[in-house]
């Protein structure tokens, strides 16, 4: 519950605190989305969408504001729409290689603190098409979250998203909601349980680690809890690799071409794994293949990806905010076998559903929220060391959507990383695609491209291996070989 301090403030949650605090110079905290159009959008129309529906959610006219006397949101008296929703033109060939500089540019340029931490740029002049550049700050909302308001922005038809509003399309905007259920896990015991321990953590989580009595039972919820936090705060330093290293201030964004769902689907179901098992196995694969093509050698090498887990129920997806645990996942770029690495990833897949890191974390952001920011800094480095990268997968609607009398072909996105973790990859499927996206530290990789761009070409190679090898529900010796 927020507690007002008067009719134009209120407290920040403190989870959201951490995330508005965790922002440096290496690693600005916004969310990077990128929607191509096939046409482009009347700017009054667009600008008049935007004050119906995106500013119909309150928050989005408020700024983030950090004072001695804590954290809180406050209204921008001097709101002006048009200083948050700009009209771009690149420059040269306006091709692949110039809206990445311009993406990147973005992604390394703090929002600016005096307004609403959100913009949209339109980028009218794309050799394959209009663009919708967006960058919001991860204080306003999760992924799931903004998920929920792009719903709000868009229709499945194109005459009805000329004239969208929350209330006159009522009916089409619960009826896409529904495509929310694949994405949200209506647990609210879960969700019920991050939030006491939001409040408990502290107490229940140190008070296992201080009496290792407490570990042994196995059995109580301070056992379990405890030991989750025992295992994530003696999870061994990532190696440095081509991956993890020192940052600078510059980021480089890329994005592959898409694949299709139902082959990926067609891989799970053969091998009786999951679609986010298969796409997670094939990034492993590209990650290794580039490291071989830089002189790395990552065959005794295990990388940790944190990936966000979502605690929010379906009844609370229209609020903003975030509501989710991060885990951390081991990543086989060790393995040269595109069947022995999806097995990996399954088999670790299985035991995170059954442990409590998402809950344990989203309680330690939210005790990190209240402690002095040097000593959230502090903890935050610490937990970042533990990981090279920051995994999202995030199932999109599976129809095409329009947004202001155009439709959204293809649509990518990049999300924050944190303390020492240099690189964020992106996994979205929309409308029977699958999208990938990299975000990652100049001084990491200069040429994000020829990273991104391995993403199909190992989908292409873990086929080919299932091609030669019919899958009977085994894994036969000769296939791992």
């Amino acid at each position: 519950m927020f507690n007002y301090f008067d009719n134009d403030k209120e407290t920040m949650r403190k989870v959201d605190t951490a995330w508005l605090r965790m922002e440096s110079p290496s690693n600005l905290m916004m969310i990077t989305g990128l929607m191509f159009l096939d046409n482009l959008p009347d700017y009054a129309v667009f600008l008049d969408m935007i004050e119906k529906n995106f500013l119909s959610y309150r928050r989005f006219k408020q700024k983030a504001v950090i004072s001695t006397a804590g954290t809180y949101w406050q209204d921008d008296e001097f709101f002006d729409i048009k200083g948050h929703v700009r009209r771009v033109a690149l420059p040269g060939k306006a091709d692949y290689a110039e809206l990445q500089d311009f993406v990147s540019d973005l992604a390394s340029t703090p929002l600016d603190k005096a307004k609403p931490l959100w913009q949209f740029h339109i980028v009218e002049n794309y050799d394959k098409g209009p663009v919708l550049v967006s960058r919001i700050h991860h204080c306003y909302a999760d992924g799931i979250a903004l998920i929920q308001v792009l719903l709000s922005m868009t229709s499945s038809s194109r005459k009805n998203s000329l004239n969208l509003s929350p209330d006159s399309n009522n009916k089409e905007y619960h009826r896409k909601l529904g495509v929310l259920k694949s994405v949200i896990n209506p647990a609210k015991k879960q969700f019920a349980n991050s939030l006491k321990m939001a409040n408990q953590i502290k107490s229940i989580g140190f008070e296992a680690l201080q009496n290792p009595a407490l570990l042994e039972k196995g059995v109580s919820e301070i056992a379990d809890i405890g030991l989750e936090l025992f295992n994530a705060l003696t999870l061994p330093d990532d190696p440095e690799t081509v991956f993890k290293s020192k940052l600078s201030v510059r980021k480089n964004a890329a994005w592959a071409d898409s694949i299709e769902l139902s082959d990926v689907k067609a891989i799970a179901y053969a091998t009786g794994t999951t679609v986010n098992d298969v796409l997670i196995s094939n990034l492993a694969g590209a990650l290794r293949e580039y490291m071989l093509k830089v002189g790395e050698n990552p065959d005794e090498i295990i990388i940790n990806a944190t990936v966000p887990v979502n605690l929010r129920p379906l009844e609370h997806a229209k609020n903003l905010g975030n509501h989710f645990g991060l885990v951390f996942l081991k990543l086989p770029i060790f393995e040269s076998n595109p069947l022995k690495r999806l097995e990996f990833i399954h088999q670790e897949m299985n035991e995170l559903k059954k442990s409590k890191q998402a809950i344990v974390s989203f309680g330690l952001l939210s005790a990190i929220g209240m402690a002095p920011a040097k000593v959230q800094n502090l903890l935050l480095d610490q937990f970042s060391k533990k990981a090279t990268t920051v995994l999202t997968n995030v199932p999109g609607p599976q129809v095409p959507l329009y947004i202001t009398g155009a439709e959204v072909k293809k649509i990518m996105f990049w999300v924050p990383q944190n303390g020492t973790i240099g690189m964020g990859i992106s996994i979205l499927s929309y409308n029977g695609k699958v999208e990938f996206g990299l975000i990652v530290d100049k001084n990491l990789i200069s040429d994000p491209q020829n990273v991104i761009k391995e993403f199909p070409n190992q989908f292409e190679v873990l086929t080919e291996c299932m091609m030669m090898h019919p899958w009977d529900g085994q894994v036969h010796a000769d296939i791992l070989e």
